[in-house]
């Protein structure tokens, strides 16, 4: 997938060192738009694998609502676990906000389900400019340890040459770490994508993507921190050559948002053969050690 090692080239090439929150040291570029059209094939990234299971058992978890990571440990999801606390809650949990986002309308108190909302308009309205998901809410973001990165999407139709209306999605992430979480970003936010074209009967098109802080971790100029180093799997990974993107197929028994709750309680096998990736032949993994 040239688009993603394109942003791999560029944080390498222009970044600027950085300290942040974590103590590690990154390479820093500011503003970094692309996009993917996924008629090429679905962006599971082939330089490195991908842990598929991650990605769909992640972005339901998410659609879901939960704050507590109960149903990524049923799955053996661990990727969570630093920022849970003793029974399993996670601050800022993103899809609590896309189910629920706290309102206060004159003196009550509500919560509005952003998700089925936008999917009741791309039905009834498609060509609406208001297809807007926000996972962030001030009183949370502006205090929590891990305020959301990728933290605001909007859906829209487009017609194609052909005139055929086609679902697109625009991701702003404020801070995206190049190496680990940005490949999980794109297959996540494009499974969305997929799954929203296909609960409302059209054709998944573009994935467009703005990374606001993109930044690579990596050692401190004394050698200090070597184990962060992501810039050395980088510059391996840049000289693999991409494979052909592999193909989501979504099962004909999703065909709204109680059925996606209903699968929850399935086996990791049974999850897996719903949203089935095919023809995924990556390179080997290449591992790197998150800064919490």
């Amino acid at each position: 997938m040239k688009q993603y090692l394109d942003v791999v080239r560029h944080v390498l090439e222009y970044g600027r060192r950085k300290e942040n929150r974590t103590g590690v040291d990154t390479l820093s570029t500011f503003n970094y738009n692309y996009q993917i059209d996924l008629q090429d094939g679905f962006p599971l990234l082939t330089t490195k694998e991908i842990s598929w299971k991650n990605i769909v058992i992640e972005n339901l978890w998410f659609l879901s609502g939960s704050t507590n990571i109960e149903l990524l440990r049923k799955h053996n999801c661990k990727f969570w676990d630093p920022w849970a606390d003793e029974e399993g809650y996670v601050p800022s949990a993103y899809g609590n906000f896309w189910r629920s986002f706290p309102v206060t309308d004159g003196s009550n108190s509500c919560a509005n389900d952003q998700i089925a909302w936008v999917l009741d308009q791309i039905k009834t309205n498609p060509m609406s400019r208001r297809h807007v998901v926000s996972a962030w809410a001030p009183s949370n973001a502006q205090n929590s340890f891990l305020p959301p990165c990728h933290a605001f999407w909007v859906m829209n139709v487009q017609n194609n040459d052909a005139g055929e209306p086609v679902l697109c999605l625009h991701l702003t992430q404020r801070s995206a770490d190049v190496a680990l979480g940005v490949p999980y970003n794109i297959a996540g936010y494009a499974l969305i994508l997929e799954l929203f074209a296909h609960l409302t009967g059209l054709q998944a098109g573009v994935f467009a993507h703005t990374l606001v802080d993109a930044h690579v971790y990596t050692c401190k100029p004394d050698g200090s921190d070597a184990e962060f180093d992501h810039v050395p799997g980088l510059l391996e990974q840049i000289q693999r050559q991409p494979r052909t993107l592999p193909r989501l197929t979504i099962s004909e028994s999703i065909q709204s948002l109680e059925d996606i709750d209903e699968i929850l309680d399935a086996t990791t096998d049974q999850i897996l053969d719903t949203f089935r990736i095919a023809d995924y032949t990556p390179h080997d993994a290449i591992k790197f050690r998150v800064a919490v």
